[in-house]
Formats: structure tokens, C-alpha cells, sequence
């Protein structure tokens, strides 16, 4: 079983007030995720599945972050989420929200980095089968695809992340004017990558999703309000990407082949 700790283990999106449906009818058209209702009292939190398997969180944005823009939170794995707390502190980040139980789910906390991007750690509790979550799932649709990292000094974000959660660093590619292209593993396997901030407006994280298909998938965001940001590209090993803003304007990327397969 993949090791919890610096696994991206859930995807989060904080929506614009009054637009959780819409939110929702979005992506279960665009990627295919069935959604359902949490069930918690007195909170409206919506509960996103692919292939039997919880993938993601959608809420609307909180109170007392009124204002902020509608963007996905990216939460890593955590062993212990108040001592993962204490230690991004102690390494130069920030700590926004303090760790705090989830009945049924673990301990969470959220947090930046010293450069400004923010993230979520979570202890998950135990599954009853003994299996962690699925929500980052490489082989299969609609599920968590790999996670991306633009900020104004990556190598010093590299460095940060990996003290916490052990990455180290795989393939590095030179985009030109771009600068490089880090990508990063855990547990044996590249997860992700970090890059410049390029034009994102500050430090950031980018959730990928895989879809089978992203030619028909670029279609379906634009049918369903969506904007296409950037993309198709073929990246190595070629499968394809592309960057997009769901209609309230929180940014997702997808990747998969660039046409369906059976």
C-alpha cells in the first residue's frame, strides 16, 4: 500500500456564494464525477466520486475568506497533522487554519508555503478495509492525475516540501524561457511538478485530473461554461494536457490521451 505520508490524498474547491450546485453540475459533466451530499449538519459540503471511489470536496467559500477567489485546495498526507503543522511553521510557512477533527475523516489542517501557495495536510483515520484513500489514483479517470506547483522560487519550494514530506527530486526538464520543469516523487513514483510562477498572478498549486479523452473533455468545458486556458499538449510519455477555469473561475488542469479509448 502507497505510503499516506506526502501523498496527495484529497482535492477541495471552495466555490463562489450560491454556486455550489452549478459548481457541481460542472464537473459531473466535465469529468464524470457523480455528486452527493456529505451529510453534514448544519454545512453544506458536497462529496465527489469516480468509479466507486471518493475523488474530491466541494463547498462554497468559507465566511471568513469572503472575497478570496473560487480555487481547488490540494491536501497532502499527513502522519500526524498538529506535529506537520509545527513543522511547516518551523520551516518558514504558515499555518492558516490550526488542526481541527473531522468526524469520520482525520485531522486536517490548512496552510502556505514561505513563497505563498497555499495547501491542506490530512491525517486520514483508517479505512474500515484498511485501504487509504483513492482520491489520487494515476490509472484511473476522474480521479486525482498529478499535482503541480507554480511559485516565485521553486527551487526553495522544492527544498520546503521535501523536508516535510520526503520527495525527491526525478526528471528536470528546460522549458527555455520558461526556466525547468522539476518533477518530483514519492514513494517511488513522479507525482508532480514545480515550475516558475509563468502566468499564474502568485504561488499556487494546480490539481490534474485524468480523463479519457481530452479533446471531447475540452469540448464538454466549453459547453458547460468552462474555459479552456491552455492546451491540448502533448507532454512525455505521451499522454495530453490541458489547463482550463471551471465558469466561477477556479482552475483545474486535466490530462489523459487526447482522444478517447476504449
Amino acid at each position: 500500500m502507497a505510503k499516506v505520508h506526502g501523498r496527495p490524498v484529497w482535492f477541495e474547491l471552495a466555490t463562489s456564494k450560491d454556486n455550489l450546485d452549478a459548481a457541481g453540475d460542472f464537473y459531473a459533466r466535465v469529468i464524470g464525477w457523480q455528486i452527493g451530499d456529505s451529510g453534514m449538519e448544519g454545512f453544506a459540503y458536497r462529496l465527489a466520486s469516480a468509479d466507486g471511489g471518493m475523488v474530491a470536496g466541494l463547498m462554497e467559500m468559507p465566511g471568513d475568506m469572503a472575497g478570496m477567489p473560487p480555487a481547488w485546495t490540494i491536501y497532502l498526507g499527513v502522519d500526524d497533522a498538529d506535529r506537520a503543522a509545527s513543522d511547516i511553521k518551523a520551516a518558514g510557512g504558515r499555518v492558516f487554519r490550526e488542526p481541527a477533527d473531522i468526524p469520520g475523516t482525520g485531522r486536517f489542517a490548512v496552510a502556505a508555503d514561505p513563497q505563498g501557495a497555499p495547501f491542506g495536510i490530512l491525517a486520514p483515520l483508517p479505512m474500515e478495509d484498511g485501504a487509504g484513500g483513492d482520491a489520487f489514483d494515476q490509472r484511473r479517470a476522474g480521479h486525482g492525475n498529478w499535482i503541480e506547483l507554480m511559485s516565485t522560487n521553486p527551487g526553495a519550494g522544492f527544498d520546503f516540501y521535501a523536508g516535510l514530506f520526503g520527495w525527491r527530486k526525478s526528471t528536470a526538464m528546460d522549458m527555455g524561457a520558461m526556466g525547468t520543469y522539476q518533477l518530483f516523487s514519492h514513494d517511488g513514483a513522479d507525482i508532480g511538478g514545480m515550475m516558475g510562477l509563468g502566468q499564474a498572478p502568485q504561488p499556487c498549486w494546480l490539481a490534474y485530473f485524468g480523463v479519457n479523452g481530452i479533446n471531447p473533455a475540452l469540448q464538454r468545458i466549453r459547453d458547460a461554461g468552462g474555459t479552456v486556458q491552455h492546451g491540448p499538449t502533448e507532454v512525455p510519455g505521451g499522454a495530453h494536457i490541458a489547463v482550463a477555469a471551471d465558469p466561477q473561475g477556479a482552475w483545474f488542469a486535466l490530462v489523459g490521451p487526447l482522444e478517447e479509448t476504449p
